[in-house]
């Protein structure tokens, strides 16, 4: 990737602070911030580091700016870049970019093309990062929690790549323990006859009718026997593929599915209790075993193993996630629901537990999570009610279906085309707000097809740009030497602004774990693609100006792609 203006500016502003610096005798500053101006008459860029230094160089920052600015005029390449700097207020320097240095971007996306704003690979002070996502329970069908998660973490995936890391994809199946007793349990109760409700109806049972569906799947099938250990081995692998097919309409997939059974299997848990045990990290106190989490930091110590000798949950993660760094993942980010606040003091302690142990430098803070809130679906104007007691929610498979006005009458390909609908629709809903705060899915809005539907907005936006170079009809290779200085109107200046802030929406956004912000980027960028093309006419006469302007349109419609795709958004040629 080209250097973008504000790195060349950095790097000019870096030089001539260091000379400053060196000629008064202070330390290098750290490299200054640049911010685009609220207001767009107070220019391109702005920079406050004249205000951050003042004090320290005990200079009036005014003064210092002015000083700034003079040696920033003697830098070379300075002239071609900016056309004009202005200090204002008690110290801002406000730059105006040359229209050479604005129209640069569309050459730069035209060259890279649909690797235009990544970095490359093995470029990242990171090389490999493991993302752990969905991570559902085999006791049920995908809700639409985990279709968050799944929007979430395959987002969070795609941009992590675009940093130039190698990103590892893994499901974590809970396979074991008590739910999954449970499972059996209400398994082996349908088979018998029984159904909620019933006097002998097991408490801890599932409700749901999906229940009643594996206990006759088992009956019908080869595998049939009225051993329970056979019913669960059943249920599980049924629950595992029908959530392997919502994964597949989704359009999510996984590099690994790590079974919590083999942790147990393998001898981890055990090893990693005596492991903490051998080092004092734990003690015996009703007898239960305990583990000194308050020495990490935790409002309290936390029970390993209880009384009856089977293991809290949080000892197998603590397993799993030992696993993880042993495996190379020390870079590792979870995707979980808000519920799992409580278990990440925990893992975290028992983690360092084992760092004791094995002279191994895991950080404190390893691993990171991103945590979400929950989502409540509306349809038809109404709240799509959900209850766990009595088995019903929205699946994943619901939410894609609905959203992407599935009905049963439709032909092959007419439901593959709404699928498709809805999977995007579900994705970018999913993706557009930040994860710790709650999230309404509107069905209603999801299926308009209008400009408060946000996915229909940018997606129309690329389709409206493959209309336009449809009926223009000319070769796209020849708009590469287009004259780009003939842009210079106020709508293809905040198109062509809009553009180049697009790598560093990604690199924030990587680094933030926030993929919201590039799905906010893409619907500013689509309204700044549809302000420019309704103020400024395309198919002009003039031929220069036309190529200018498409090709203008070429690199806006190249930046959607590229945007849409990591998100895991189609880019549809019509709509």
């Amino acid at each position: 990737m080209l250097l973008t203006n504000k790195n060349r500016l950095i790097e000019m502003l870096s030089s001539a602070l260091g000379s400053l610096a060196q000629e008064r005798g202070f330390d290098q500053p750290l490299p200054p911030r640049l911010e685009r101006p609220k207001a767009v008459d107070h220019g391109d860029v702005a920079c406050n580091i004249a205000l951050q230094l003042s004090k320290a160089w005990k200079l009036n920052p005014r003064e210092l700016a002015q000083a700034l600015v003079e040696r920033l005029q003697k830098e070379s390449g300075f002239d071609q870049l900016i056309t004009s700097c202005e200090i204002a207020g008690p110290g801002f320097i406000n730059f105006r970019l040359s229209n050479a240095a604005k129209t640069a971007v569309v050459n730069e996306i035209l060259t890279e093309g649909t690797h235009f704003g990544e970095l490359p690979k093995g470029s990242a002070s990171v090389a490999s990062a493991m993302i752990e996502f969905v991570s559902a329970n085999p006791t049920g069908p995908l809700h639409v929690g985990h279709g968050r998660q799944a929007a979430l973490g395959d987002a969070l995936a795609n941009l992590l790549a675009t940093q130039g890391i190698k990103v590892h994809r893994e499901f974590y199946y809970n396979d074991a323990g008590v739910q999954i007793a449970n499972l059996a349990l209400s398994v082996q109760a349908r088979l018998n006859g029984l159904k909620p409700g019933d006097a002998a109806w097991p408490e801890q049972a599932y409700n749901g009718e999906y229940i009643a569906e594996i206990a006759a799947a088992f009956k019908a099938s080869s595998q049939y026997q009225e051993d329970l250990e056979a019913i669960r081995q059943f249920a599980v692998a049924y629950l595992r593929n029908e959530q392997d097919i919502d994964l597949k309409t989704f359009g999510v997939q996984f590099d690994c599915y790590y079974l919590e059974s083999s942790l147990y299997a393998d001898g981890s848990v055990a090893q990693i209790v005596g492991d903490l045990q051998s080092i004092g990290k734990t003690y015996e106190s009703e007898g239960a075993l305990w583990l000194k989490t308050t020495e990490d930091g935790d409002d309290k110590d936390r029970v390993m193993r209880k009384s009856d000798g089977s293991f809290t949950y949080f000892v197998p993660d603590v397993a799993y996630h030992t696993s993880k760094w042993n495996r190379g993942f020390h870079k590792v980010i979870n995707v979980q629901g808000s519920d799992h606040h409580g278990t990440i003091a925990r893992v975290r302690s028992g983690l360092q537990g084992v760092a004791q142990k094995r002279g191994w430098d895991i950080p404190k803070t390893y691993p990171d999570y991103v945590l979400h809130k929950m989502v409540t679906v509306m349809r038809h104007g109404e709240e799509v009610k959900i209850s766990k007691r009595a088995g019903s929610y929205v699946t994943v498979r619901d939410l894609v279906e609905w959203s992407g006005g599935v009905t049963p009458e439709m032909k092959p390909e007419e439901r593959e085309l709404a699928l498709q609908r809805g999977r995007d629709a579900v994705r970018f809903f999913l993706i557009s707000r930040k994860a710790d705060t709650e999230f309404v899915f509107d069905i209603d809005l999801a299926l308009q097809q209008n400009d408060e539907n946000p996915v229909f907005y940018v997606q129309y936006a690329h389709a409206r740009i493959n209309s336009i170079l449809q009926q223009w009809g000319g070769k796209i290779s020849d708009l590469a030497s287009a004259d780009l200085s003939l842009l210079q109107s106020k709508a293809s200046d905040h198109l062509l602004r809009r553009l180049a802030e697009y790598p560093e929406v990604l690199t924030d956004a990587a680094a933030e774990l926030a993929p919201h912000a590039l799905a906010f980027y893409l619907r500013d960028l689509a309204g700044d693609f549809h302000t420019f093309y309704n103020a400024d006419r395309v198919l002009v006469d003039d031929q220069n100006l036309k190529a200018a302007r498409l090709a203008l349109l070429l690199a806006t419609r190249q930046v959607l792609q590229n945007g849409l795709k990591v998100l895991g958004v189609s880019a549809p040629v019509k709509m």
